[in-house]
């Protein structure tokens, strides 16, 4: 059994960590706040660009016209891209896993026979990426807790310029949604080639587009892949804040539980030792006695 010291110093080592899992439980749950109102605020506008886009090709364009866009042309598939978005950092309980496990399957069952390019969107995932020998072809880390569509740009382009230049006919994008607090879901949509929405012939006669239809068209087109991309780190952020509090909410619990379990062996070691000095007081009086 340890002696009396050595739980006593077992038992201030886990009450000073549970101070600091309490500590990053209380910072990432006032965190997670702010960045819950930015996923909730950029959905509805991600929502009614894409109503404006489906609009667009309902309504004022056919077929044929649809096909002189580039971000809209199908391909035959014979490689893909894909943007992996994660944390920077970890302490997150199992998300920075479950989104590993999911780029693990998309590389061996949906990338097809050849392996995909990557751009890897925080350090947790391109160093996974990097050890398992991907072809990384672009790397964009600590982007902060407020991006903006100045910081997603650049992912873009190089994803947009890929597409173009023929070196891949599809980019997914790879992201943890937000779901709720406890539910971080890893969720795959393809972004390139643009998937032709479906937009109501009833509401889109309510629009008029200037100059002409093609022209706001093809100027929508980037920003619904900027918006794409953004709400997916929007959406990261917010699922890291909330995983994190969750794991140091655990980890606080758990160093309770775990201060209790000392002090209760503590006390037991300490009873322990007041018996055996009692019993060798009583040994050494009855000695005195029998002298």
């Amino acid at each position: 059994m340890p002696s009396t010291r050595e739980i006593r110093r077992r038992i201030r080592s886990v009450r000073n960590m549970s101070q600091i899992t309490r500590a990053m439980e209380m910072v990432a749950a006032s965190k997670m706040r702010r960045a819950q109102d930015r996923v909730t605020s950029g959905r509805p506008y991600a929502e009614r660009l894409r109503d404006v886009l489906g609009d667009l090709a309902s309504l004022q364009l056919g077929a044929d016209e649809m096909a002189q866009f580039p971000l809209l042309q199908q391909r035959d598939v014979r490689r893909t891209a894909l943007i992996v978005v994660t944390p920077d950092r970890g302490l997150t309980g199992a998300l920075n896993s479950n989104i590993l496990r999911r780029v693990t399957q998309y590389i061996r069952t949906e990338a097809g026979s050849t392996p995909p390019k990557v751009i890897a969107v925080g350090k947790k995932g391109r160093d996974f990426l990097n050890r398992t020998r991907q072809e990384v072809v672009a790397e964009f880390i600590q982007l902060g807790d407020r991006p903006s569509l100045d910081d997603i740009r650049p992912i873009v382009s190089v994803a947009v310029e890929e597409f173009l230049s023929g070196e891949v006919d599809a980019v997914h994008l790879l992201y943890p949604q937000f779901v709720n607090t406890l539910t971080q879901k890893p969720e795959v949509v393809q972004i390139l080639p643009i998937e032709r929405p479906e937009g109501d012939a009833g509401e889109g006669e309510d629009y008029i587009f200037e100059p002409n239809p093609k022209d706001v068209l093809n100027e929508i087109l980037p920003r619904y892949v900027e918006v794409q991309v953004y709400q997916a780190v929007l959406e990261t952020v917010a699922s890291f804040y909330s995983a994190q509090m969750v794991a140091m909410r655990n980890a606080t619990d758990n160093a309770k539980e775990l201060v209790d379990d000392l002090d209760l062996a503590f006390n037991k070691a300490r009873q322990a030792q007041i018996t055996n000095e009692v019993a060798e007081i009583s040994a050494g009086a009855n000695a005195f006695r029998t002298d």
